[in-house]
């Protein structure tokens, strides 16, 4: 492996970390990020030179702590020469604060709710967490979100420009102001998850750091908010769906489809863990989103096999799910659902009408579903129009050599 090669993954790994230490010495994360970045150049330059160290990530995450504190000390030096009271920060020390009955000690939570502020539309705090928290590149943040990858560049810019003006502090804020951050951090942990569970691009299907991020941000927040139901059920969902990750690829890093999945490869000590915290996240009857997301999980994790799945169940699930939060992405797995339960000519309708969708236009699973359907109605040209399609919109390699051969078996006649 390269230099640059290991340089990118390492940092890819890193990098929320060594921002959210950064942050809480300068308290800016867009003045974060710039150090952080400095940092990967400063490294790329002497690992060439002296070879890559042990212990990477601490090398990274040292040689940012370093230009923070050198930047705090220039600050308050001309802070002192002028006698202001600006951004200096005299006396403070630069380690961890000690944590109070409602603290937590973790700065990638603080991270995560400094991006969350409801100074910051919801779209501009969906896009920074997962650039800072999630190390994702523009589109594959465009991707989570649904929109074009100018929006989510401007949205960033602005956003690290709003909280620097605002003078946002950087912690896990108490009370009402933590309430109001609540649903806006529940989402952007979510979204890392999912970017790790089924990443944007790349030649890997899985981003297995993501995924752990996510899954220690959710049992952080479960801790730290013990009566929010919704905050349970995220957790459960990330434990009951990361309990599949061992399953989802085979020895050669292909995907494998749920339906051909060795359910005894998915980790049971995850599973038990995902039905505890659905547990806690009280009557099913007032489930939130996440909630029903994970009682949906469950329910597939219940099944000894892909046949025995109760899909009736499940799309019964998907539907309240989109009376609670209606969304394009939740009607698709609900038509997947109803084809399962149902048959695919049930299902085909549901997904026709989503053609028309513009946050659909180039997200590669609706095209994908169509095609399956279609397999399944013997209409072997058509669904292999769509599995072409779906290949050409993925940015995963994995992915589109799964749909191509999808297509080429319907060529040969093998539906």
């Amino acid at each position: 492996m390269t230099v640059e090669s290991t340089l990118e993954t390492v940092f890819r790994m890193e990098s929320a970390r060594i921002i959210a230490t950064v942050a809480r010495i300068v308290r800016d994360v867009g003045i974060a990020e710039e150090i952080a970045q400095d940092a990967l150049v400063a490294a790329l330059e002497q690992w060439r030179r002296d070879g890559v160290p042990d212990r990477p990530g601490a090398w990274l995450t040292a040689t940012a702590k370093h230009r923070a504190v050198d930047l705090v000390r220039r600050r308050e030096t001309y802070a002192r020469k002028l006698a202001e009271v600006g951004r200096s920060l005299p006396g403070e020390s630069y380690d961890p604060e000690p944590s109070g009955p409602g603290d937590i000690d973790d700065d990638v939570l603080r991270l995560v709710f400094t991006a969350c502020h409801p100074v910051l539309s919801a779209g501009a705090r969906a896009a920074l967490t997962l650039r800072l928290v999630g190390g994702l590149r523009t589109d594959e943040i465009a991707r989570a979100l649904l929109v074009p990858e100018a929006t989510v560049a401007a949205r960033i810019t602005r956003a690290k420009r709003t909280l620097a003006k605002a003078g946002v502090a950087f912690e896990v804020p108490y009370g009402e102001d933590r309430a109001a951050r609540l649903g806006s951090v529940l989402e952007v942990v979510y979204l890392v998850f999912n970017e790790g569970y089924a990443a944007t691009a790349g030649d890997d299907l899985l981003r297995p750091g993501l995924c752990e991020d996510a899954l220690r941000l959710a049992r952080g927040l479960a801790a730290l908010m013990p009566g929010e139901s919704e905050v349970h059920g995220l957790a459960a969902l990330l434990e009951l769906q990361a309990s599949r990750a061992p399953a989802r690829t085979g020895p050669d890093g292909r995907p494998v489809l749920l339906a051909e999945q060795d359910r005894r490869r998915w980790n049971r000590l995850l599973v038990r863990r995902g039905y505890a915290a659905l547990a806690r996240a009280g009557d099913g009857r007032a489930y939130g989103p996440y909630a029903l997301q994970a009682a949906i999980a469950a329910c597939h994790a219940r099944a000894a096999s892909y046949e025995e799945t109760d899909w009736t169940t499940i799309a019964g699930l998907y539907g309240r799910l989109g009376e609670l939060a209606p969304s394009p992405v939740v009607e698709l797995n609900r038509a997947v659902a109803v084809s399962m339960a149902e048959g695919p000519a049930a299902a085909l309708p549901l997904v026709d009408a989503l053609a028309a969708e513009p946050a659909l236009a180039r997200y590669h699973l609706l095209p994908s579903v169509r095609g399956d359907l279609l397999a399944r109605l013997g209409r072997a040209a058509e669904a292999r129009a769509e599995f072409a399609r779906a290949a050409e919109l993925t940015r995963n390699e994995r992915e589109r050599t799964l749909l191509r051969g999808r297509e080429r078996e319907l060529g040969d006649g093998n539906a």
